[in-house]
């Protein structure tokens, strides 16, 4: 039987809670109208066991049961992995 879940292929903007990652889904569309490009950026709650998964990171993440509030949503794969900052430099956001 296939799996009917949805999902999601987004970058990370926000690591800073426990096993919790917010994900930015990108969607871009062509007006129905007007011809333009449409871009909606929609974020959404990601359960991340590992808690291992920085900012930045490209990820696809699946539909599940609500965990929280919130929350979902949970990381089914990293897809790109952030680079790891060097000691001693600032990461620009």
């Amino acid at each position: 039987m296939p799996d009917k879940r949805k999902r999601l292929t987004g970058r990370v903007v926000s690591d800073k809670m426990q096993k919790t990652v917010v994900v930015a889904v990108e969607r871009r569309r062509r007006h129905p109208v007007y011809g333009k490009v449409v871009r909606t950026v929609r974020r959404v709650y990601a359960h991340d066991e590992s808690d291992s998964i920085r900012e930045g990171s490209l990820v696809r993440v699946v539909e599940s049961r609500p965990r929280s509030k919130l929350k979902r949503w949970a990381v089914d794969a990293v897809l790109d992995a952030a680079p790891e900052p060097v000691a001693g430099e600032t990461v620009e956001t």
